[in-house]
């Protein structure tokens, strides 16, 4: 009887490893392998996983990639700054004086922290940046400038700000831009 038992055994080990002899690509293709009830195709018949995969996920077929990905699918462009860089390096070295508070150059915006002139302690200031396009013009930029003043020991009151100031800080990054485009056409020539 053992030798039965060992005999039995044996086939039904082998009858299991033929049974997940399958790749996994295989079982992805096998109709009804993802979950739910979807049905596709003209036949109705159950989705698979593959079908699955072919339709992609929230984020795309690639799915979400937070640090850049495979190289030899960016063979187009790279990722770079999503703004104009001569507008966001200007954007940068007008304000620099000013502490930064964020810099984002994906989506062009640019946050400094609240900044006390020596001359001027009894007033601050704080300066949003907006780079709105890739081009370089004038209304591919936009400031605002916050100004308050100090009422009491450690109490800051908003206040107006002058109307010059907001159109002389857009000129200066313009400014600032047009330099460093011609700066960089010359050493591109050289």
């Amino acid at each position: 009887m053992s030798l039965f038992k060992a005999f039995a055994s044996t086939a039904i080990c082998a009858l299991l490893v033929a049974c997940g002899a399958g790749t996994q690509s295989e079982y992805d293709s096998y109709p009804g392998s993802a979950p739910g009830d979807k049905r596709v195709g003209t036949t109705g018949r159950s989705q698979t996983i593959a079908d699955q995969k072919k339709e992609g996920t929230l984020f795309g077929p690639d799915g979400f990639n937070f640090l850049g990905g495979d190289e030899s699918k960016n063979q187009g462009g790279g990722t770079g700054i999503g703004v104009n860089s001569f507008l966001w390096r200007a954007s940068l070295d007008t304000l620099s004086f000013m502490p930064l508070n964020s810099a984002d150059p994906f989506g062009g915006v640019i946050i400094t922290d609240w900044y006390s002139p020596p001359e001027t302690p009894n007033e601050r200031f704080k300066i949003t940046g907006y780079i709105l396009g890739t081009a370089l013009r004038s209304d591919a930029i936009k400031v605002s400038v916050f100004r308050q003043v100090r009422v009491g020991s450690d109490q800051w009151v908003d206040a107006v700000v002058e109307p010059g100031t907001v159109t002389a800080m857009e000129d200066s990054i313009l400014t600032r831009a047009r330099q460093l485009r011609i700066d960089s056409a010359t050493a591109q020539s050289q």
